[in-house]
Order: structure tokens, then C-alpha cells, then sequence
């Protein structure tokens, strides 16, 4: 079974909710805004994994398999070091360490290595708009208002689950790129969410139906990891900020899709970041071609 398909069990799923649910963490407006936070500065990690760092180890800064920390760095990892886990796709596990777990060369300012992307313009925004379209997204500007940043709409619904669905990324020709990648990253949540509806062709999932601010604070809090990860300041923070300030509870919002989310937008955008570690050694040659001959790999690369 290729990881993506094993992530996606009932069993893995339920693993993660109780590590979530025990770790008694993330259950006011202000944890939740922290956790997103975290996930901003974890950069180099995709968000579920960097979610994951955070429950294993709380204020964590900086994080890196040994290999990473040898080859760029020219650190090594302590002896008494204890390694934090993370998900991948040829794994199931891998490990990684933290920087006051390692030792040797110091650390270049701001540690550069896992900086983010700079501001947006139209080339990337073009770019963009080709990437959606090999996943059946249409790109479509319009005249609108300064209120109006745009939407996203299903087009026509596929009767073959795996025939791909069209949509349309309707966004305000007069704002400027910031502003639309923001807008496409709040629009592409809420398609990943699952607030249009369940794709499988596009690993969505079947959503139970929520309610209408839920489904604006989990789209914000995924737009708002994608934005600061890649250089972009919006008004995501005044919004969270509101919904931490009302001292309302997460506990009705599904942080493992919100992860989940994040890290597909990040892969359909190309916007993921990727860790070098030593491939794992198969006992058995057809489990390592199983492994290896996935072509299914978005949500593998979305998840990790």
C-alpha cells in the first residue's frame, strides 16, 4: 500500500485526532492562532508535518533531518539526541532533529535555508493560472470592486468519480498580484476543504456541512499559512485576530483538514518545500517498486 492510500485509512485518521485530542492543545482562538503561526515559521516543512513538530515539541525554532543539518549546515547531530518524528511519502516515518539538538559550523543569519518566496507579481500569477488549469481550474478576471476580491465556483459536476470536475478562479482584475495570490490561496481552501462539495479525482473529501463563519476561519486560517509562508501580508491576522479576541474555542475546526488543505494548495501552486533525507532500505524488492511506482503523488507531496 503506497503511503498516500495508508494515510488516508480510517485507522491512521483516528490515530491522529487522538494524538491531537490528548496533546490538550489547540482549543482556544488564541492556540489555534499560535499553531498557525508555528506552521508560518516552519517553512521548510509541509504544514501537517510542521503541525506535528509542534505537538511533539513546543517552541521549537528550527528543524532538520541529520542529512540537511550535515550537507548544508555542517552541523551533527549530538549523541544523546532525541530525533522528533515526521509523515512521508516513502516512509511511513522519518526523522528529523531539533537545532539545539546539533552541534558544529554556526548557523547563517536567520538561517536562509528556510526563508520563503518573495512578494507576488503577474509572472507568478501566470504561472499559477497553469498550474490550476492542469487541474481543471479555469482562470477568469473581472471588472470589480474594491469590496470584491473574487470567488471560486464549480462549473459542471463530474458523474465519473474519476473524471475530473471544472471550476472557475473568478478573480478582481483591479488588485493588485498580493492581493489575487491572497485571494486564490482563501479560494483554493475552500475548495480543498471540501466546501464545495467532496472530488475524488482532486482528493477531496466528503465534508459534514458547516456553517458558514466555520467555513471562512478554517479557509482564512489556511490562506493565512500559505500567504506568510511566501512572503505575502494580508488581512487574514485582523480576522484571526478578531476570532481570537471573541475567546471563541477551535475545538469544531478540523485542523487535520486545514493542514491538509494547506499543503495541497502549497503542491498545486508548486509552492512546496521539500527535505532531503536518505532513502529507507526495503527488505523485499516488490514492496519498494509498490512503493516507487505510485503515479499518484499529489497528495503525498501535499500532505509531506
Amino acid at each position: 500500500m503506497g503511503q498516500a492510500n495508508l494515510f488516508e485509512t480510517d485507522v491512521a485518521r483516528s490515530m491522529l485526532d487522538q494524538l491531537l485530542d490528548e496533546s490538550r492543545l489547540y482549543r482556544t482562538g488564541a492556540d489555534h492562532k499560535n499553531l498557525l503561526d508555528f506552521v508560518v515559521r516552519l517553512r521548510n516543512f509541509a504544514p501537517f508535518n510542521a503541525m506535528l513538530l509542534e505537538v511533539q515539541k513546543p517552541g521549537l525554532n528550527h528543524a532538520a533531518s541529520a542529512q540537511e543539518w550535515r550537507d548544508i549546515f555542517g552541523r551533527a547531530i549530538k549523541a544523546d539526541a532525541r530525533p522528533l518524528l515526521i509523515l512521508w511519502p516513502f516512509g511511513p516515518v522519518a526523522l528529523v532533529y531539533d537545532v539545539m539538538d546539533t552541534e558544529g559550523d554556526p548557523l547563517p543569519e536567520g538561517v536562509a535555508a528556510f526563508s520563503a518566496s518573495g512578494v507576488m507579481n503577474q509572472v507568478a500569477l501566470q504561472r499559477f493560472a497553469k498550474l490550476l488549469a492542469k487541474r481543471h481550474i479555469a482562470w477568469n478576471y473581472f471588472d470589480g470592486g474594491d469590496r470584491k476580491a473574487g470567488y471560486i465556483e464549480r462549473v459542471t459536476r463530474s458523474s465519473d468519480s474519476d473524471a475530473p470536475s471544472i471550476y472557475r478562479m473568478n478573480i478582481n482584475q483591479n488588485h493588485n498580484p498580493n492581493i489575487q495570490f491572497a485571494t486564490i490561496a482563501h479560494e483554493l481552501a475552500h475548495l480543498y476543504l471540501g466546501h464545495l462539495g467532496k472530488d475524488k479525482y482532486l482528493s477531496i473529501p466528503d465534508r459534514p456541512r458547516q456553517s458558514h463563519d466555520q467555513q471562512e476561519l478554517e479557509a482564512e486560517s489556511a490562506a493565512y499559512i500559505v500567504c506568510a509562508r511566501n512572503g505575502v501580508s494580508n488581512k487574514s491576522e485582523s480576522y484571526l485576530t478578531n476570532y481570537v479576541g471573541k475567546g471563541t474555542t477551535s475545538k469544531q475546526l478540523d485542523l487535520y483538514q486545514i493542514m491538509r488543505a494547506t499543503g495541497q494548495i502549497e503542491a498545486v501552486l508548486s509552492l512546496t518545500a521539500h527535505i532531503k533525507y536518505s532513502l529507507p532500505q526495503f527488505s523485499t524488492k516488490w514492496v519498494q517498486r509498490d512503493l516507487y511506482n505510485d503515479n499518484d503523488t499529489s497528495s503525498q507531496e501535499a500532505l509531506f
